[in-house]
């Protein structure tokens, strides 16, 4: 049974049902945002704003450039790996929808409730930090609540846009970039709390055994073999592999085209290595893989019924990790209305000069670029959504016809 599945229809029965009951405190737009509007957390922002002035005025100046500095990295990646794509059309894209049984190279499974628990948690962070700046401002916040863009749980704060557009473009830029410096902030706090907490707990009490392999790489030999996703590799020729970093150091001595000795958990499987696409001398056995642990070792039995919840924190800090970045550095693009389209819209005005016809193209290019861009990095995740859904019926027209 896919729990998964099961938990994911209970969650959004249960919230449809709570609309229904509730309709009239619901606004929707568009059909598909539909906002719960309250005046939760306005007071403690007002009260950080007026507490922590200075504070927030020096970190104020670090988030504009911290989010110009990140709009271009992003871009950058963005386009970079966007010209990678379509020159190597097996590359992998830099872009992936980060959503509950999408298959990502590299990375662990994503659950339903690490999912929307982690999106509430970088959603309301995001906004909130927006709320205290819009404070700091002396911008009145009509609301804020909470909102679903289709299925995708979100959280908003709604400032005067009256009282916003009369500020100067540098404080301005202070709200709007409050949100994804947030966003790298919290991720960096989750970072550390890994490193400094959960790996030490986890080296001390936990046994490993391997590592798990997530995806293989269609383009290299290791894909002509019966190794698949969910092997457990053991080891290498002579060498036993526990852990990322042994398998990474069993692998180093190895030259392209080398063979190996693959050991699993189910066979022993002989593989030709390939090359890395950015070091050619570099050898690669072609899979993504993820660390396991076995259960508890035996001198601390004593945490053995934690253990499942640890592991369940485990996988919500490294997802916490992984959005907060990647919705920090999304935000950050200069595309349309998020963050970092209206962040080069004011640069724009700037470098215009005030000249808002211009600056509007310069703005309306940026966001045509941005997003034809993210469409050729996510279209092998669409097709591969298209061959999931109509793959079965092109096989039954096939069979009855």
């Amino acid at each position: 049974m896919n729990y998964d599945l099961v938990l994911a229809l209970a969650f959004y029965l249960v919230l449809y049902l709570l609309f229904r009951k509730y309709r009239s405190r619901f606004e929707v737009q568009n059909k598909f945002f539909v906002m719960y509007k309250t005046q939760l957390g306005i007071r403690l922002m007002e009260r950080i704003a007026r507490s922590f002035p200075r504070v927030l005025h020096v970190l104020g100046f670090v988030s504009v450039v911290t989010g110009f500095l990140g709009m271009g990295f992003i871009f950058f990646i963005l386009f970079q790996g966007t010209f990678n794509l379509v020159r190597t059309p097996t590359a992998q894209p830099v872009l992936a929808p980060i959503l509950p049984g999408v298959s990502i190279p590299g990375v662990p499974a994503l659950s339903f409730w690490h999912w929307i628990i982690g999106i509430l948690i970088i959603a309301v962070v995001h906004e909130f930090m927006h709320g205290v700046y819009a404070k700091l401002q002396k911008i009145k916040i009509k609301s804020s609540g909470f909102a679903f863009l289709g299925p995708i749980l979100a959280a908003f704060v709604e400032p005067d846009e009256d009282e916003l557009k009369k500020l100067k473009k540098y404080k301005q830029l202070t709200i709007i970039s409050a949100g994804p410096f947030a966003n790298f902030v919290l991720a960096l706090l989750v970072f550390v709390v890994i490193v400094f907490v959960f790996n030490p707990v986890g080296n001390v009490l936990i046994a490993a055994e391997g590592v798990q392999i997530v995806s293989i790489d269609e383009t290299l030999p290791i894909n002509e073999t019966m190794l698949r996703p969910g092997v457990r590799i053991l080891g290498i020729d002579e060498r036993q592999v526990n852990n990322p970093r042994e398998f990474s150091e069993a692998l180093g001595k190895y030259k392209p085209g080398d063979i190996v000795l693959v050991k699993t958990n189910v066979s022993e499987v002989g593989v030709v290595l390939g090359a890395s696409q950015d070091d050619p001398k570099r050898a690669m056995l072609g899979v993504s893989i993820s660390p396991v642990g076995v259960g508890v070792k035996k001198e601390h039995a004593w945490f053995k019924p934690v253990y499942p919840a640890f592991s369940w924190l485990l996988k919500l800090a490294f997802w916490l990790f992984t959005i907060s970045l990647g919705v920090g550095l999304f935000n950050l693009l200069p595309l349309g209305p998020i963050d970092g389209g209206r962040m080069f819209m004011i640069a724009a005005l700037w470098l215009t000069k005030n000249n808002e016809r211009k600056a509007r193209r310069l703005w309306m290019g940026a966001t045509l670029l941005c997003l034809m861009l993210i469409f050729i990095n996510l279209l092998p995740y669409l097709v591969k959504l298209l061959q999931f859904i109509f793959g079965p019926l092109v096989v039954l027209v096939a069979v009855l016809f």
